[in-house]
């Protein structure tokens, strides 16, 4: 449609052929230094000596437990945090209550603090020396430099991923199907599993998606919170960085090429994701994610 509302012969920002180019040729030069070039030199490095000496990269016994604890703590805190997030945001969209700015902002406390101080807070909470540490020592209890430390800190820092992709989309939808649905007398939980989830579905598998790469790759927390314990504590982002520091390049690039397919899986789940999403939303009609 075009533009009628505009002046003849005013060109707007960025219509001159010169400054489309540039602009364009700017955002692919950074495009391929900053995010193409590292993605490249982590493959290029891990392949470096052939696939025997990939393969070999995972056969120390520190890496694959690593690998084991991570995939541990990502299939403990994902779910959580899934179910966090679709109770967060059905409360926040659904509901008119006192005090529900403070939660829309304490779900979003995580994105405005750093990982590593949010470990530290762990600490002093939980450690030895902590404000529930003597409690803890005198029943036996080990948090901090253990699994149960790592999966807090994980909980922590990923807690927003899946409840800030459902908040917006449940706001956009409003009520009326679920108030509908009470009418014909469904109950709260029938309601949620046929009506609510499946209108949010892409939007949710997206945000598990986003939650369990950030789980598989965090590293501020846990090296705070773990201890950076060989075969104990390590998970893959720690143990990356100790194989780097025992000078092992290659099983460390070797291990950063998992995260990396991560990263990547989730890009690509996330294309498929507002494919669908979009498709979904052009035959329903409905306001989507």
């Amino acid at each position: 449609m075009s533009d009628t509302s505009r002046p003849s012969g005013r060109i707007r920002v960025g219509d001159g052929p010169l400054t489309r180019r540039v602009l364009i040729g700017g955002v692919l030069v950074v495009t391929a230094l900053v995010l193409v070039a590292p993605l490249i030199a982590i493959f290029a490095e891990a392949f470096r000596h052939g696939m025997t000496a990939y393969a070999a990269s995972f056969a120390a016994p520190d890496t694959q437990y690593a690998i084991g604890l991570t995939v541990l703590v990502a299939l403990i805190v994902v779910p959580i945090n899934v179910g966090f997030g679709i109770a967060a945001a059905w409360c926040i969209a659904k509901f008119r209550f006192r005090g529900r700015n403070l939660l829309v902002a304490l779900v979003e406390l995580p994105f405005s603090i750093s990982p590593i101080i949010a470990g530290v807070a762990y600490l002093f909470v939980y450690g030895a020396q902590g404000l529930l540490g003597p409690f803890l020592e005198a029943h036996d209890i080990k948090i901090m430099f253990a699994v149960p430390g790592i999966v807090l800190a994980s909980l922590f820092v990923t807690a927003p991923f899946v409840a800030r992709e459902l908040i917006p989309l449940m706001i956009a939808q409003g009520s009326e199907e679920e108030e509908a649905a009470v009418t014909l007398g469904a109950g709260g939980w029938r309601i949620l599993r046929l009506v609510t989830l499946p209108n949010v579905r892409f939007a949710l598998l997206y945000g598990a998606a986003l939650c369990n790469a950030r789980v598989m790759g965090e590293f501020g927390a846990v090296s705070v919170v773990s201890g950076n314990i060989r075969g104990q504590t390590n998970t893959l982002p720690l143990q990356i960085e100790l194989l780097y520091q025992d000078n092992n390049a290659i099983a460390a690039f070797a291990i950063a090429t998992i995260l990396t397919a991560v990263a990547l899986f989730t890009l690509i789940a996330k294309a498929i994701i507002e494919r669908l999403d979009a498709a979904r939303v052009k035959a329903q009609g409905r306001p989507g994610h």
